[in-house]
Order: C-alpha cells, then structure tokens, then sequence
C-alpha cells in the first residue's frame, strides 16, 4: 500500500513541479478572480451613482413640472430618456409628462409618451398603468375602437391590473352604446377588487346606470345550496 504514495521528499518534488507549470496559471486565476470582484465592486458604484443622476434628474423635472414649468422641465426628462432610458426613472417621467401635457390640452402629445410607457415602461407593471392612461385618453378623444383594441381582454392579465382594465372596457363599451357588454365588464371589475381597493359605489352606479343589476359575488353560491 505504501509504495502507492509518494514519501514526502517526492511530494515536495511533485508539488514544486506542478507550480513550475503551473503557477502562472494560477496566478491568472487569482487575478481574473480578485479583478472581477474589484470590477464588479466599480459597477454597483456606477450602477448606484446612476440610480442617484436619475433621481436628482425626475425631481427637479417634478418640481418644475409642479410650478408650471413644463418647457424647462422638458430638458430633464429629455435627460432621462436619453441617458437613463431603462431606469424606472424614465418611465416614471414620461407618466408625469403625459399628464401635464393632458392638463396643458396637448393630447397628441400626451398619448405619444404614454405609447412609449405602454411599449418600453419598467418595471413591466408601469407598461399596463401607460396601456390603461392611453385607452382612456383615447375614448376621451373620440377613439373608442382603438382604445378597446389595447385593452382587449388579456391586456390587463390576471393581476392587480384586471379590474382596472376591466372598468375600461366597460366605460367604452357605454361610450358606444353597448350597455350589456358595459354592465358585464363593470361587474368584471367589481368582482376583481381587492377589499379595501377602488371605488365600489361608483362602479356599482356605473351597473345601475347602463341598466344591469349589481351581482353580489357570493350570490351563485347561495343560489346552489
């Protein structure tokens, strides 16, 4: 059994040997290893000093946009799609923008930004809040078809955003005198509320209005048994 191992004189031999070839592999490796740990340290720097221009950048353009100052406040936001355009930052500016451009009569405007929310917002919840503002500054404007088009029934999915989405839809459909399919999409948002959430009174005036009767959620239940 010994005489399968080295004694230590070889082992030492051995081990000086393998270094001779390849330590400088080795020392590679260290420093790829410690030079990727340095650069990565330099990137969240970066990353957090990025995060820091951004944030300065949307608060001096909401505080301008607040003392109605939307020209100058136009060179901040162009300042956030240009150089932090994947920063919710961004997305956030253009939402406010959007709306100032709404309060200023410059819907052609407003819904531009908005487009660009619908199509390249972050995180990915901001993308259905510009989808939702879109639709209805479309039907203000007298576009219902289109707006129904980017509200379609799986636009709002199965999230936070599908009651939202339903009430859309049921605000365009009264807009074009389709009652039923307004009631069936207003009781669509009144059962998708989360408790504590949204205006249930208004949606259930929204029913009463177009004709329907308000659906209590457990009613099919209590009708079985």
């Amino acid at each position: 059994m010994a005489d399968e191992y080295f004694n230590e004189h070889e082992q030492g031999e051995a081990v000086k040997k393998w270094l001779k070839e390849n330590g400088g592999a080795i020392l590679m490796g260290l420093i790829i290893a410690f030079g990727g740990l340095f650069g990565f340290r330099q990137w969240q720097g970066w990353e957090d000093n990025q995060k820091q221009r951004a944030s300065a950048e949307f608060e001096i353009m909401s505080q301008l946009l607040d003392e109605d100052q939307m020209d100058a406040a136009m060179a901040n936001y162009q300042t956030l799609r240009d150089d932090y355009a994947k920063s919710p930052y961004a997305t956030l500016a253009a939402l406010a923008m959007a709306r100032a451009r709404v309060e200023a009569d410059q819907p052609d405007l407003a819904m531009t930004l908005l487009r660009f929310v619908a199509e390249n917002g972050r995180p990915a919840a901001l993308k259905a809040v510009g989808r939702e503002r879109l639709a209805r500054l479309m039907l203000a404007q007298g576009q219902p078809e289109e707006a129904l088009a980017l509200v379609g029934e799986s636009a709002g999915g199965d999230g936070a955003f599908s009651a939202a989405f339903a009430e859309v839809r049921g605000d365009i459909h009264a807009a074009l005198g389709q009652s039923e399919e307004a009631v069936a999409n207003y009781q669509q948002a009144l059962d998708a509320l989360e408790e504590g959430v949204g205006d249930r009174q208004y949606l259930e005036l929204k029913i009463k209005a177009q004709g329907g009767a308000v659906t209590a959620p457990d009613s099919e239940e209590d009708s079985q048994s």
